[in-house]
């Protein structure tokens, strides 16, 4: 396979030891990243977001356009182990955790197998991941949805208008 193109979610809601607080350890984990022979071509500005489910801390979230000769298992395999030695454990879904990287997409369209499915399922619906990866791929097109991830963007977080008509029983 040659070389393809992904975008990586990232998130933090936990300090990490030696990096500090979740701002910080989201640029680690990208310095990480790249230790590990990805080539990072655009990485977006870290945003700050509600946890989903009953964490309570704040997550800092980022997305990191990436290109690697690996597929997506393969890749799926090394984010999780650069997510073990930031001390990741998975135990607790919807939890706090100091790192959590995803697939979020990929050149290649769509991948499904059961550990993983690519475009990732929440993506055009959590602002939190579709935000960053739409200021780093506005262009990449949903292939089930036929959206772009600006359009995606554009439609998540627009307003809508509010019906003000008196309900009937």
């Amino acid at each position: 396979m040659g070389s393809a193109s992904y975008v990586i979610g990232l998130g933090s809601n936990r300090r990490h030891g030696r990096h500090g607080p979740p701002e910080r350890v989201v640029r680690a984990a990208i310095a990480a990243v790249v230790a590990e022979g990805l080539a990072v071509r655009r990485i977006s500005r870290t945003i700050r977001t509600s946890a989903m489910g009953p964490s309570d801390r704040d997550f800092a979230n980022a997305a990191a356009l990436v290109e690697s000769d690996l597929l997506p298992p393969a890749l799926l395999a090394l984010l999780q182990r650069i997510e073990r030695d930031f001390g990741r454990r998975r135990y607790r879904r919807w939890g706090a955790r100091v790192l959590d990287l995803d697939i979020l997409a990929w050149s290649g369209g769509e991948w499904r197998a059961r550990s993983l499915v690519i475009p990732h399922a929440g993506l055009a619906v959590r602002d939190f991941a579709l935000r960053p990866a739409a200021a780093i791929a506005p262009d990449w097109r949903h292939p089930h949805l036929g959206r772009t991830l600006r359009q995606l963007e554009a439609r998540l977080t627009r307003r809508r208008p509010v019906d003000r008509r008196p309900r009937t029983p």
